[in-house]
């Protein structure tokens, strides 16, 4: 999966929206304020930084080299996923909707009612 057609996925995701916080390097996409992805733009590999339960995380660095801790994040919790190498783009797509599903959970109430009323 390339850069481009991971970006379109996330903001096709219900209340996600994107921006460049830590400047022009790093596109982070967010699901109402929370972030769940962000995007290496200026790196010598492509990838992505990813929420991930701490279980399923060990799970997948042991099965693929291309997802290994999360680069600057908590270790536990993130995974960085390198675009380039065997990865389906299915199984991408399984990834950030696995983080958006995990940050969506941990909003305040009144924010998932808001993400819920959402079209």
């Amino acid at each position: 999966m390339d850069v481009e057609s991971l970006r379109t996925y996330c903001l096709s995701k219900k209340g996600t929206t994107e921006d460049l916080p830590f400047g022009e390097d790093t596109l982070v996409f967010r699901v109402m304020g929370k972030i769940y992805a962000l995007i290496g733009l200026k790196s010598e590999r492509q990838r992505v930084n990813l929420k991930c339960d701490p279980d399923r995380a060990l799970q997948l660095r042991d099965q693929y080299p291309e997802i290994v801790p999360g680069y600057h994040m908590n270790k536990k919790h993130w995974n960085t996923v390198y675009l380039e190498g065997d990865l389906g783009n299915s199984l991408i797509r399984d990834m950030v909707d696995h983080s958006y599903e995990l940050v969506a959970r941990g909003l305040k109430k009144s924010d998932r009612d808001k993400l819920a009323g959402l079209e």
